[in-house]
């Protein structure tokens, strides 16, 4: 395993870290407590640091299993969460499944939600705080920002930022809170096959003079790039890959024919998906899906895999520019993807 440190901070990542939202909301199939804590402990083993809950995924289950699994290691791991939807109102009538509850950016919703997490953690200290799924009004509202300095400096939590969804988009609402705020992290999509809005949130910090790094989600375009789909491949009723239109399936497999080429006897194409998105100084750390144990062993390897050459780095761009040559879909992007003209000039 390989580290990387957020600019500006002591917050040092694996390169490869665990989101628990795989294990704790029944989305990629069910886990017994015992199964999920088992998938921890060798996420451990095999050197990963970076632990990522929110307080909604699974009403709170995912901050405790983090508890449950690490209960004499928090020294020794890093503890990501989120805050920002009113579960504790609205989540038993959701249940564990996927549909979007409200949400309670407000001051004391936010103190309420960190102590609740610092709860069920079991600790006194959260080290990377994201506002879960935010919108443009709390780009904009200074109280937001003004209580998450206050949690800083009473040492609840160490960083904060963001987490850009659900699904993919939101592109002014991150490029906007990285250009008006200080913030340490964003987490977004980011794929080899999902390169915008990414590309852009990242190059606008560039850009900006901002130092934010990146925390990457949906690594694999929900599990394509793993190269293990076929135009046959159905997904169990409840399983969050379903969701996608069934062109995704089918186009994405054709996609995924022309990418072979970044498999050898030393890498995968899964840990091809992950070096390519390492291969951006700008990205701390990664969140594959992980559901099961072969898979983590895989990931966990990607970053002392071969990188991926300057001549596969091309390929990789000219493929994408030509969509793969697979008929080009109007993505549908969810949030803020243009901005009216007198807010551009």
């Amino acid at each position: 395993m390989r580290f990387r440190t957020y600019k500006n901070t002591d917050l040092r990542v694996s390169e490869v870290g665990f989101g628990l939202w795989t294990i704790s909301t029944g989305w990629w199939g069910q886990f017994t407590e015992g199964e999920a804590i088992a998938l921890m402990h060798k996420a451990f083993d095999l050197g990963v640091t970076l632990y990522d809950a929110a307080d909604t995924y699974g009403n709170g289950l995912s901050e405790e299993l983090i508890a449950k699994a690490f209960p004499k290691q928090r020294d020794e791991i890093v503890i990501a969460t989120k805050v920002g939807y009113d579960f504790v109102t609205h989540g038993e009538s959701r249940g564990r499944g996927q549909r979007e509850i409200p949400q309670d950016f407000s001051p004391d919703a936010i103190v309420r939600a960190t102590d609740a997490a610092l709860k069920r953690l079991k600790t006194d200290r959260i080290d990377l705080l994201q506002l879960h799924n935010i919108r443009m009004e709390q780009v904009y509202d200074d109280a937001v920002w003004t209580v998450l300095e206050k949690l800083k400096a009473s040492g609840k939590i160490r960083y904060y930022g963001i987490a850009l969804g659900p699904a993919i988009g939101w592109l002014y609402e991150g490029v906007n809170c990285i250009r008006e705020r200080e913030i340490t992290s964003v987490q977004h999509i980011y794929n080899l096959l999902e390169q915008h809005p990414g590309r852009a949130i990242h190059d606008a910090a560039t850009e900006a003079g901002k130092e934010t790094m990146f925390l990457i989600r949906v690594t694999h375009s929900s599990g394509m790039l793993e190269g293990k789909y076929t135009a046959e491949t159905v997904f169990p009723p409840g399983d969050h890959r379903g969701h996608r239109p069934r062109s995704w399936l089918l186009n994405g497999v054709k996609k995924i024919e022309r990418l072979r080429f970044l498999e050898n006897s030393e890498r995968t194409l899964g840990q091809a998906a992950l070096q390519w998105l390492l291969a951006d100084d700008r990205v701390a750390s990664t969140l594959p899906n992980i559901y099961e144990e072969a898979q983590l062993i895989e990931f966990a390897k990607a970053p002392d895999c071969p990188l991926l050459t300057s001549d596969e780095m091309e390929k990789i761009a000219e493929l994408y520019a030509e969509n793969f040559g697979v008929e080009r879909e109007e993505p549908k992007f969810k949030g803020t993807m243009e901005l009216p003209e007198e807010a551009v000039a």
